[in-house]
Formats: C-alpha cells, structure tokens, sequence
C-alpha cells in the first residue's frame, strides 16, 4: 500500500481518487507519521436506471394531436 504526504494527496487529489474508485488504498501520512487509510467503499453500486419503466406505460397513437385545438385557440390560430 502506497503512503503519501499530505502536501501530495492535496496535489494530486483526483488522481488518487479515481485510484480508489479502482479498488487501489492508500495512506495519507503528515511529517510521515500515518493519519489516515484511504479505501474504496464496499457499496454496491446501484444499476443504471435506463429503462427501469419498460413496459410500464403506453402513449396513445395520437400523441401529436391531443391538446392540439386548445392551444391553437389559446394563441388566436383558430382561423
């Protein structure tokens, strides 16, 4: 497991967090006595949400429709 100084995890904080996201620990050390163990969350991550209602609805055929003669009426083009 890797230690780094302080001053270097400030530097280089996302890099060293895209490590964690990667599975990798590592030791955050001040005037290099250790402060702090760094490791990746053992949260499941949750699935993608894409298409979680598949299935769950419908729309009409005549979507483009619906509504259609109240909001010509609403901007005066019932001519």
């Amino acid at each position: 497991m890797q230690t780094f100084n302080f001053s270097e995890v400030k530097a280089n904080f996302a890099g060293l967090l895209e490590q964690v996201g990667r599975g990798q620990s590592f030791i955050i050390a001040k005037a290099g006595r250790p402060l702090a163990k760094i490791v990746p969350c053992d949260v499941p991550r949750q699935a993608s949400r894409l298409g979680f209602m598949e299935g769950q609805a419908t729309v009409a055929a005549d979507i483009k429709e619906v509504g259609k003669k109240e909001i010509a009426a609403m901007f005066g083009l019932n001519r």
